[in-house]
């Protein structure tokens, strides 16, 4: 009596297994080696010249912590970082004020989804113009005998210019709240848009007011947009230097006027340092951000 043969179904299985996992090496291989030379390289290469011996006529390659120590020993540095963190705040908080009824008019209240497109198009018509463009066009508008005063002076609220207008930390937070309103305001307007309709009509059959509403249905479910957004707002408002130059005539230094200032005057390592420092703070920014909601799981 003959055995029958006994085929082993898992062999083709452990055959194409490593094939299949060979091809998707093959196909993050692309984005791993992009983020290695164009990320990963140049921040390694920041951090190893902020450890570069620096005089006050050029530059060594000879490891040293003095720029590390002279930037948190210097009160110009610390003034600055702490400056960076307050508009930061500041600014993150006033677009997310500006932007958040904003996006709530779009998304949830506007129906038509072709006005909702064009809306959002309205808001993204100022960047049809060059950045500086922009920056500089508030300067007439908040200056002395700029646009503000003139309509407030007419109106009688004030009997003379306010000077706290321009060239102060004032016009800096009112230039990038303008400037990056719309990055918050589109994150969120999307995700309200993809609140299910029935779900409110719902919670209004059950006697929930407009609040009610908001707090436990519209607010949690818009959450990813607003991380998004902040996200969005945090990286280009950290890294901001020509706002601050433009409107409060170099009185506000930001830690990226620190590294402009720097590497005009050819101080790689001190530029280092300071480019090291405000990239820790963006990505202590994120992280935090990110924990605040699972992106990967709400959207």
């Amino acid at each position: 009596m003959t055995m029958p043969h006994l085929v082993d179904d898992t062999a083709p299985a452990a055959v194409t297994l490593p094939k299949a996992r060979a091809g998707n090496l093959w196909l993050v291989a692309p984005g791993v080696l992009w983020m290695t030379l164009f990320l990963v390289l140049p921040i390694a290469m920041m951090v190893y010249v902020s450890f570069w011996t620096q005089t006050t006529f050029k530059i060594e390659p000879t490891l040293t912590l003095q720029s590390w120590i002279t930037f948190f020993s210097s009160d110009t540095y610390l003034g600055a970082l702490w400056t960076t963190i307050r508009i930061w705040l500041i600014v993150l908080a006033t677009t997310l004020l500006v932007g958040y009824p904003a996006a709530l008019f779009v998304g949830l209240f506007v129906k038509n989804k072709t006005l909702q497109t064009v809306l959002l198009v309205l808001c993204v018509i100022p960047f049809w113009t060059s950045f500086l463009i922009r920056v500089l066009a508030w300067r007439p508008m908040l200056g002395k005998e700029g646009a503000i005063n003139l309509i407030l002076m007419k109106l009688g609220i004030v009997s003379q210019p306010i000077e706290v207008l321009l060239f102060s930390d004032l016009s800096v937070i009112i230039g990038m709240t303008q400037i990056y309103c719309v990055f918050m305001v589109g994150p969120i307007a999307f995700m309200l848009g993809r609140i299910d309709p029935s779900i409110i009509e719902a919670a209004q059959d059950l006697g929930a007011g407009f609040w009610r509403i908001f707090r436990t249905i519209i607010l949690p479910l818009s959450m990813p947009g607003v991380v998004v957004g902040a996200i969005f707002v945090s990286v280009m408002v950290l890294g901001e230097f020509a706002t601050s130059a433009a409107l409060s005539g170099r009185k506000v230094n930001l830690l990226g006027n620190i590294i402009v200032t720097q590497v005009g005057s050819l101080k790689w390592a001190f530029a280092a340092v300071a480019g090291v420092v405000l990239t820790i703070l963006m990505g202590a920014v994120v992280a935090v951000l990110l924990r605040v909601v699972d992106l990967r799981k709400e959207l």
